[in-house]
């Protein structure tokens, strides 16, 4: 293999920027306090520090006046976002400190013939500044400086400019997401170098894993070396590059609180970047108390989820679950109660969420879809509206309304997707449906603005998980056919539906059939009528039949190992990801 040419990244690459990282958030930091953002400049800056710690790829000033401000939605507060960005970005700065060994690389690769570009993102003022500063310049064929975010078309330039083939050409920067990613999209060879705030993230997703990773920038020589032994078939084990790590499957699952973690304790035996993305429309029972009583979301679906995640002691997850039997407080579990306080305490549903996981060892991350405080409604067949997810599952066996099907399901009012929820379902994998009840725990969330158009545009496999019993205030008579239709009218395609073909023990069937509630048909045909394919099994839990039958809501769970190992195995034969 021939290099020709190396195209660098410039900040956290080739010069140190925390010096002038921690410059432009103090002279940031203290214009957006004089706009009013209220907290003191000490306290501030340890903020920014805690939320660049935690991820280097967010927000940061959206984060800092969300967490002082809260409405980051409210004019003054987007304009402080607004003026501390533009500081950031425009910061006096009069020194620079380069890494050990840059200019002795760049001189020895300009030795070798080898061609080297500069490629970086920001002001062209400033860039420029910092090229000067660190008295680069002379080394490079070429310069160039983009003010928008993505480098692709700078990448294409440089190939087409100098007709260099891919396999020609190296880049080397910091970020997954920008140089490493867009390289591997165009078949360049990638080298991401450990130095900056960005080091410690994973590359987890295919298309953000370096070919290639090294601590100090003369390491270059060696990826050079190996390429060119591994072209005449030299054993290269000897040099000390650091590989890219294994591909770490990236789950997302989408549902309520019922169903949903039952599969995620066969999943996350898989892997640590799981999400669960949770309906937030629970009206019933304590839920829907403390939403009515304290203006929150409802809590017990995104509760439920939290422990399935957890790595906390079974005390701990079994005090969440607690309920009071007794008392004021008869009905409401501890964990609902614990999130509603932490809510109040933080002044944001979301942050309860995250500090509740930390509290339960999360392995993984639980969001909600929405943040907006919606309900979910339903229109019958007969013209009937019924409002609220508890009137909707409560429908009894005698009530008019029960002979009539549900026509459509609304949120009132509409509702925005969390876009934490949206960045999940961007980098996912796998995306899970299910099991759970079809319109309050599935397409409830589907129905949120931006979920369905992001799960659409996801490369991700689809698979939707079947109930195995159909709900008689919602699934009255409907077979595997008619539950995989009412997903594909909020999404384009389902690449699987998982069906259980295993019969339940005859008591038990008689006992939900006294409710009107039957096993699901598995109507295979129809099914791949609409162009999903089927994965029929013996999906049931027998261990969870041999509870008593007055816990019957609880006992027919799909076997959540065996799942697990099906869905894993489907992304490895069609992607072969592992």
């Amino acid at each position: 293999m021939n290099i020709k040419a190396v195209i660098f990244d410039l900040d956290d690459t080739l010069f140190d920027q925390k010096l002038l990282r921690e410059k432009a958030i103090e002279q940031s930091l203290n214009i957006m306090i004089e706009n009013g953002l209220k907290c003191g400049f000490k306290e501030g800056l340890k903020k920014f520090e805690e939320i660049i710690e935690k991820d280097p790829f967010t927000d940061r000033f959206s984060e800092i006046v969300s967490f002082y401000n809260g409405n980051i939605e409210s004019e003054r507060n987007k304009n402080i976002v607004r003026i501390g960005k533009e500081v950031y970005i425009n910061a006096n700065f009069e020194e620079l400190e380069i890494y050990p060994g840059v200019k002795e690389t760049l001189e020895k690769l300009k030795f070798e013939k080898i061609k080297l570009f500069l490629a970086t993102n920001g002001s062209f003022k400033q860039q420029n500044k910092k090229i000067d500063l660190l008295k680069i310049r002379e080394y490079f064929d070429g310069i160039y400086i983009n003010e928008k975010k993505s480098k692709i078309e700078i990448f294409r330039k440089i190939l087409s400019s100098f007709n260099f083939f891919p396999s020609e050409v190296l880049v080397v920067g910091d970020r997954i997401d920008s140089e490493i990613k867009i390289g591997n999209e165009l078949k360049i060879t990638t080298i991401r170098i450990l130095k900056g705030i960005y080091n410690k993230t994973k590359s987890q997703q295919i298309s953000e894993q370096p070919n290639f990773e090294i601590k100090n920038i003369e390491e270059i020589f060696d990826v050079i070396a190996s390429l060119n032994n591994k072209e005449n078939n030299v054993d290269n084990s000897n040099f000390n590059i650091a590989k890219k790590e294994d591909k770490k499957l990236k789950i997302v699952a989408i549902g309520g609180g019922t169903g949903l973690p039952t599969i995620v304790e066969g999943l996350r035996k898989y892997t640590d970047d799981l999400t669960m993305i949770v309906t937030v429309t629970d009206s019933g029972r304590s839920s829907g108390i403390l939403r009515k009583e304290l203006n929150i979301l409802p809590p017990g679906d995104i509760r439920n989820c939290l422990i399935s995640l957890s790595n906390s002691e079974k005390l701990m997850c079994d005090l969440f679950n607690y309920r009071f039997e007794d008392g004021r407080l008869e009905g409401h579990s501890f964990g609902n109660l614990f999130i509603a306080a932490l809510t109040k305490l933080t002044g944001s549903f979301e942050k309860a969420i995250e500090e509740a996981g930390k509290i339960l060892k999360l392995k993984g991350k639980v969001l909600p879809s929405t943040l907006d405080k919606v309900h979910i409604c339903a229109e019958l067949e007969n013209g009937t509206l019924i409002e609220e997810e508890n009137e909707i599952i409560d429908r009894k066996n005698n009530d008019v309304h029960l002979r009539s099907s549900i026509k459509r399901v609304f949120l009132k009012p509409s509702a925005n997707a969390n876009k934490r929820a949206l960045e999940a379902i961007r980098e996912a994998d796998l995306i899970v449906l299910g099991p759970g009840s079809l319109f309050t725990s599935i397409i409830t969330n589907l129905l949120v603005r931006g979920i369905s158009e992001e799960i659409n545009a996801s490369r991700a496999k689809k698979i939707y998980i079947c109930n195995i019993m159909t709900q008689v205030s919602q699934t009255y008579k409907y077979k595997a056919s008619r539950h995989v239709e009412s997903i594909l009218n909020y999404l384009d395609k389902l690449d699987y539906v998982i069906l259980n073909n295993e019969k339940p023990g005859h008591e038990l069937i008689e006992s939900y059939a006294r409710e009107n509630a039957h096993l699901v048909e598995n109507d295979i045909k129809e099914i791949e009528k609409l162009g999903v394919k089927v994965i029929l099994d013996n999906f049931l839990d027998k261990a969870k039949e041999k509870k008593l039958l007055w816990e019957k809501r609880d006992l027919l769970r799909h076997d959540s190992d065996k799942v697990a190992e099906v869905l894993v195995g489907i992304i490895n034969r069609d992607n072969g990801i592992f």
